[in-house]
């Protein structure tokens, strides 16, 4: 299998210590981005379609795994993150879609305007087709957790797990509470094989950082 990390950790190291050949080419398309010490934060929480588009081939199976930390802005009851996986070409400014990929994101909210996203919190899965055009795939209700999103557990990071495959068009997201479980979605059989050069990382009404 091949690997690969959000290697967050190195882009904050490497932008002080590592030469320019060691990293990954990366590029902050839209919100406010900005490496801190150790981590990667995205400081917009007005910013709806903020993204960072990070070049990793990925061909076959693949580990994407990161910590996620909430650092406020959803107090207005909205909020998501989530990773754009597969992705042959990112567009460097604001868009909804990110040419053809799959997005699997992290939502909570309060007032959805879609009947077919739950009330609070949940996870959907998006095929992009183009930069302009995404349809919802799936899309799952989380609320037994909602009891963890308390002041103390959004102050810790999260550690998240996502192994997808993209010959079988399988992917296994890992319980963060329960790394010895996983949800397991299927993608659609038509797109496969899925390749990409790049990932997204993007987030949704609320600021959030981000480390390997």
């Amino acid at each position: 299998m091949k690997k690969i990390m959000l290697v967050l950790l190195l882009l904050a190291a490497g932008a002080i210590l590592y030469a320019q050949v060691n990293l990954p080419e990366y590029r902050f398309a839209s919100g406010n981005w900005a490496i801190t010490g150790q981590r990667l934060y995205q400081n917009d929480a007005n910013a709806r379609l903020a993204k960072m588009n990070i070049r990793v081939l990925q061909d076959g199976a693949m580990a994407y795994e990161f910590d996620a930390r909430y650092e406020g802005g959803a107090e207005d009851g909205h909020g998501g993150f989530g990773l754009h996986i597969f992705v042959d070409s990112p567009y460097n400014s604001l868009s909804w879609g990110a040419g053809v990929s799959y997005l699997l994101w992290l939502n909570y909210d309060e007032k959805p305007l879609s009947r077919d996203i739950p009330r609070g919190l949940s996870a959907q899965v998006y095929r992009s087709y183009t930069n302009s055009r995404m349809e919802l795939v799936q899309s799952f209700d989380l609320n037994r957790y909602t009891e963890l999103l308390t002041d103390e557990n959004l102050a810790s990071p999260v550690h998240f797990k996502i192994i997808a495959d993209g010959i079988t068009g399988e992917i296994h997201v890992y319980d963060p509470t329960d790394e010895s479980s996983y949800y397991v979605l299927n993608l659609n059989r038509r797109d496969l094989p899925l390749k990409g050069n790049w990932v997204v990382l993007r987030t949704n009404g609320m600021r959030m950082s981000f480390t390997n």
